[in-house]
């Protein structure tokens, strides 16, 4: 039973993670129509800047929290302004320059901690939860917790906003939303800002759980790339979604067969998806 336990969190956890990754990903190809790979290094990001607060700084994590989400979300707003928007009726280039900041990024984290390094972050909340037999570590439940209230928000804010309403135009059809009087660089920086600070929360989240290091990007940016393209790409609540869902079962998989069988079944899945329904669970088709 408390294997079992242990399993479900750890899925709802991982789905927590992925979905903030996921829903950044699909946020900003919706609004300016681009493919950022180095989407995972954002969120790699927000886990140095948190190690570098919390520990190297001698603050709390919470401090190393606020500062990986406001740091990736200025670098957001950054890559947007002096490469993807010089590049927006160009996607092959701007595709290209997102490889080229994954690797920037990349390097920039080994010079910063080496190529091996693989740092701690405490946690703010040790211990577990014990309920009868059964022990949940109050880390987990908090990532749970935090992610549900961030994409709440997020629902809230592109629902109910003039902004969200705004983003929503813009990934309909940029060019009727301009002709509206919505300014798209506006809206594209903005949104890159949201997105990129989503992956660096995630990374926040995540630190005091797994080892930071500068490759810690790769291996959720496939996830999110998996997630979108089950989802319906550009979609957020596809993303959603498709985050539960995956996770769960490569989490369920990678613990009671192995990681490797998990992720071979994972793509088949994702196959699957494509092959009965080309657009994703909640994709829709473009208008040619």
């Amino acid at each position: 039973m408390q294997m079992l336990i242990d399993t479900l969190v750890n899925a709802a956890m991982a789905s927590a993670a992925t979905a903030l990754v996921s829903i950044g990903l699909a946020l900003i190809f919706g609004v300016m129509r681009i493919e950022n790979f180095a989407h995972g290094e954002l969120y790699m990001v927000g886990a140095y800047v948190t190690w570098y607060v919390s520990s190297a700084l001698g603050l709390t994590y919470f401090p190393g929290l606020v500062c990986a989400v406001l740091i990736t979300a200025l670098l957001g707003a950054l890559m947007e302004v002096a490469l993807f928007r010089r590049l927006r009726s160009n996607p092959v280039g701007c595709l290209i320059i997102t490889v080229g900041v994954l690797l920037v990024l990349q390097t920039a984290a080994v010079w910063f901690g080496g190529v091996n390094s693989t740092l701690l972050v405490d946690t703010p909340f040790p211990g577990v939860l014990r309920i009868g037999t059964l022990a949940l570590p109050w880390h987990r439940l908090f990532v749970i917790v935090a992610a549900i209230i961030l994409m709440l928000a997020l629902t809230w804010l592109l629902r109910r906003t003039a902004f969200g309403w705004a983003v929503r135009a813009v990934a309909q059809d940029a060019e009727a939303a301009s002709l509206q009087g919505i300014s798209i660089g506006r809206i594209s920086i903005l949104a890159m800002m949201l997105s990129a600070g989503l992956a660096g929360a995630a990374g926040a989240f995540m630190a005091p759980i797994v080892r930071v290091n500068p490759f810690m990007g790769q291996p959720v940016i496939i996830t999110a790339f998996i997630v979108i393209i089950m989802g319906g790409i550009g979609s957020i609540e596809g993303a959603i979604i498709a985050s539960v869902l995956y996770s769960t079962f490569f989490t369920f998989v990678s613990t009671y067969l192995d990681s490797t069988v998990a992720t071979i079944a994972g793509l088949c899945i994702m196959l699957g998806v494509l092959i009965f329904m080309p657009n994703g669970l909640m994709g829709k088709a473009e208008k040619v």
